[in-house]
């Protein structure tokens, strides 16, 4: 048996768009429910918003995120969490930072580091910050 842990992103009427920009980063495909899809519709404005949905590309990648209801409180806060996206193939790394860098503040450029071949760190434009590492080999 296998276990994951997926990330989960929660927003105030941003999630479509964050997941359409993680897809493209991480090459992955998006799956989306909105409120009226789950019939769980709190206000007209909230109707098209992201129940739930998801990335998952063929890599491993995986994440998810929704659009919090109108009815409870939500406050993205400040670095109240970071995701670690780490891989062993320097290639596809650099790419997927790549992708993530669009329109991201970059606190510490992708390179090598003394305890990874590449490391970096950078906050999205949704205000998500993203370590990013190859992971060294086993000896």
């Amino acid at each position: 048996m296998s276990v994951t842990t997926t990330a989960h992103i929660n927003s105030r009427g941003q999630a479509r768009e964050m997941l359409h920009f993680y897809a493209q980063a991480f090459r992955g495909e998006v799956t989306i429910a909105t409120y009226t899809d789950i019939h769980a519709v709190e206000d007209p404005g909230q109707a098209d918003q992201v129940a739930w949905g998801q990335v998952v590309a063929s890599n491993g990648f995986r994440v998810m995120a929704y659009d919090v209801q109108p009815s409870k409180p939500f406050d993205a806060g400040e670095n109240a969490y970071y995701l670690a996206l780490r891989g062993d193939d320097a290639t596809e790394i650099r790419r997927m930072w790549d992708g993530l860098a669009d329109g991201a503040t970059v606190l510490t450029s992708l390179g090598p580091a003394p305890f990874a071949p590449l490391y970096g760190m950078l906050t999205d434009r949704f205000g998500v910050t993203w370590i990013v590492d190859v992971t060294p080999p086993q000896h």
